[in-house]
């Protein structure tokens, strides 16, 4: 076993991805586990990351060889509202169970845009079940949505899964805007509509089983239902609005499209260029290059070598050392 690595760590709510690797040789070993962090009267819960996180990462140097980790960053759902006791307990006991002396808390809006774009000005939509954007200019981060589906995730998947299930609803009641195609899928789907309060109002995960109907409206669309047209024209109208709120206003930047539901191809890219083209004509959409674990590689990585090239931020990017604290910029979070 030789020399000191990094850790980088995706946690979200289907789970965790951890990925261990050594600066200039990159990731050389990952695991997973379906289990979610738990969330409690303290947000989210530090002991529980730690149960998981601690004994994967010590599986995960003997399989890379690496005799130590001396750099960690965790990117994780929440962090930003309810990560109050991560950033509180977790730099220590990374430093306690694993010998890490300077760690990267973010939230995952974060490690989504060094995903996409890397440490440079820009804006990042991310929208799977949910949907939020982040920019930064370098200086400070804006965030704009990413309220969950009760408040906000205008144009996420259990946005477009609501709105198509309504038509659905709307064609089997008789009233105006409903369509047909949504209805037989719906039924394929759920059964009929009649049962579908019942399956969505009680249900913890009732986003999920929203957003699950997404690729269905996407499909739709893509065959010419006006009706599923008109939802998924609307939902980039959403996501090319919460970038331009957080786009930088100087210069050409990039806006990155990172998650799930841009799978949906060009039903839901094409009007999204076309809305960031009035709204952003100076910016580009760009691809994205990786995912939030990529993000959180990146930014370990970045941060076995020096200073991030990132704005520090108490919520969103906090950077602690055994030395202090490593990013000391003065920002300016929106939200």
């Amino acid at each position: 076993m030789t020399g000191a690595g990094y850790l980088a760590v995706d946690s979200g709510g289907s789970g965790l991805r951890a990925v261990v690797g050594a600066s200039g040789r990159g990731p050389l070993a990952r695991a997973s586990s379906d289990v979610p962090v738990r969330t409690g009267e303290r947000g989210l819960d530090p002991g529980h990351l730690m149960e998981q996180l601690v004994p994967m990462a010590r599986a995960l140097c003997a399989e890379a060889g690496l005799e130590r980790l001396d750099t960690a960053a965790i990117g994780a759902a929440g962090m930003a509202s309810l990560g109050d006791a991560l950033r509180a307990e977790l730099p220590g006991g990374l430093a306690r169970e694993l010998g890490v002396t300077r760690a990267a808390l973010a939230a995952d809006a974060v490690t989504a845009y060094v995903g996409a774009l890397g440490p440079r000005p820009g804006a990042v939509i991310a929208a799977g079940t949910g949907l939020i954007a982040i920019g930064t200019d370098l200086a400070g981060w804006r965030r704009a949505d990413g309220w969950g589906h009760l408040l906000g995730d205008c144009g996420g998947g259990a946005w477009i899964g609501r709105a198509g299930l309504e038509a659905a609803l709307r064609a089997h009641d008789g009233r105006h805007g409903g369509s047909a195609r949504l209805l037989a899928d719906a039924e394929e789907m759920f059964g009929p509509v009649t049962g579908l309060p019942g399956q969505v109002y009680p249900r913890a995960d009732r986003a999920a089983v929203l957003a699950s109907f997404a690729p269905r409206v996407g499909a739709c669309a893509a065959g010419g239902d006006p009706v599923a047209v008109d939802i998924v024209r609307t939902a980039a109208r959403h996501m090319a609005d919460s970038a331009a709120a957080v786009c930088p206003a100087d210069g050409a930047p990039g806006v990155g499209c990172t998650g799930g539901l841009f799978g949906l191809g060009e039903v839901v890219l094409a009007p999204l260029d076309e809305r960031l083209a009035e709204l952003l004509p100076r910016a580009r959409r760009v691809p994205a290059e990786g995912d939030p674990l990529h993000g959180a590689v990146r930014i370990a990585e970045d941060l076995s070598a020096g200073p991030l090239a990132l704005p520090g931020d108490e919520r969103m990017l906090c950077v602690t050392s055994t030395r202090g604290t490593d990013v000391t910029l003065t920002t300016d979070t929106r939200t």
